[in-house]
């Protein structure tokens, strides 16, 4: 089975990792080491971020 191609830009993933205080996994591991609920939390503040964006645009 094929990989599906991320959504989330390398950056962006980062940058939500750095905030939420699992960056230095991913740093030292990779993010194969990223426990599920934290890759939750990731999802979550991604569609948090875009529906603020989204709200500012209207």
């Amino acid at each position: 089975m094929a990989r599906r191609r991320g959504i989330m830009s390398d950056r962006l993933k980062e940058e939500i990792a750095k905030e939420l205080g699992v960056y230095d996994i991913v740093k030292s591991r990779g993010w194969g080491d990223v426990t599920s609920r934290d890759c939750g939390n990731m999802v979550a503040k991604a569609i948090e971020m875009a529906e603020r964006s989204i709200s500012r645009t209207k």
